[in-house]
């Protein structure tokens, strides 16, 4: 099988000559020893070595000094003594303590096409092998980046006090990413096989916010984010971290074809109970990143995986519980992974 003959098999729950995988994002940080260990000079080489299925195409979205899509809006307020150089949902927001509605058009909303790059697109596209799986890193973290717009503790007390403005709030989100990621959408027409969305959810023990206010305030942009993504024919992998069992049947309501990345220590999380609980479910993810890659050997994680096959014959990506590879995993235990993988 080719890798996205694979992932589409594995998508279907069909028969898969062995498991689909996906390396994930590996943070710059920890390229040069993985490029070392592997005798390689790019992250293609080293996808290729490891053999993994997944082809991840990041939106070029020149957004200077960030160019990068999942910071296309700075919410943080710059005179709190902080500095606008990345998304925070710890620091005060924009819209912190505000309650009318009216004044969502003070804040000075970015049109998405002064950065989105479509020339780069086009050029990211030509270099992604034909026979992977190729897939959209979109983001669109609606979700986290209201909590980031208000500040997330007010956000959340926003959203159970003062829904209106709440709304008004992930409504204008939602709205930017709808209008960005169709541009996307557009310039890749049948050349991209899903796309990765998502926000998180879910703490170590549970979900950070009352499931029903998920589905009042949060789940409506959710659903026109997916039903935009299947209206263009693509598979959608949606993304939380945490301990999210209690919404996960929601997201496949909602047309997501795979929830990702199923935190394996997280309540709930772990690949026996999911594949007790959730009927016909599709993952990627399951291998631990938050004990086992870091502090396993390499046989330790030749055994987990081997058990995660057995529950999962087809119906999971294998994968890294988290979407980035940080430096404390050591490239004997990513190896270990993709090993067993196809033993």
């Amino acid at each position: 099988m080719t890798p996205k003959e694979r992932v589409f098999a594995t998508i279907n729950r069909e028969p898969v000559d062995y498991p689909a995988s996906w390396l994930g994002l590996p943070v710059p940080a920890a390229l040069p020893q993985l490029f070392r260990y592997f005798n390689v000079d790019s992250i293609g080489a080293l996808k290729q070595k490891l053999q993994d299925d997944v082809w991840p195409i990041e939106v070029p979205y020149n957004n200077a000094p960030f160019n990068d899509v999942g910071c296309a809006l700075q919410f943080a307020k710059i005179d709190e003594g902080g500095t606008q150089d990345e998304r925070t949902l710890t620091a005060p927001g924009f819209f912190e303590g505000q309650i009318d509605p009216s004044i969502i058009d003070t804040f000075d909303w970015p049109n998405p096409m002064d950065y989105l790059d479509i020339k780069r697109t086009e050029q990211v596209l030509n270099e992604a092998p034909d026979n992977y799986f190729k897939l959209g890193i979109m983001w669109s973290a609606h979700f986290q980046d209201t909590c980031a717009a208000f500040g997330m503790e007010n956000a959340l007390t926003t959203m159970m006090m003062y829904p209106d403005m709440f709304e008004a709030v992930i409504n204008r989100i939602t709205d930017f990413y709808l209008e960005l990621n169709g541009q996307f959408y557009e310039a890749t027409k049948g050349r991209l096989d899903g796309v990765l969305i998502g926000n998180d959810f879910g703490s170590q023990t549970a979900l950070m916010v009352d499931p029903d206010m998920l589905r009042t305030y949060v789940f409506p942009g959710t659903q026109k984010l997916v039903e935009q993504a299947k209206s263009y024919g693509l598979k959608v992998i949606h993304h939380s971290c945490g301990s999210i069992h209690p919404i996960i049947n929601d997201l496949y309501d909602m047309g997501v074809d795979i929830v990702h990345p199923i935190q394996a220590l997280a309540t709930d999380m772990s690949a026996e109970n999911l594949n007790r609980t959730i009927n016909n479910g599709v993952f990627c993810g399951g291998v631990d990143a938050q004990e086992l890659l870091v502090n396993g050997t390499p046989n330790e994680i030749k055994e987990r995986v081997h058990e995660i096959k057995k529950l999962f014959p087809s119906g999971l990506i294998i994968s890294p519980s988290h979407e980035a590879i940080l430096p404390d995993i050591a490239p004997e235990n990513i190896e270990a992974l993709f090993t067993s993988i196809k033993q």
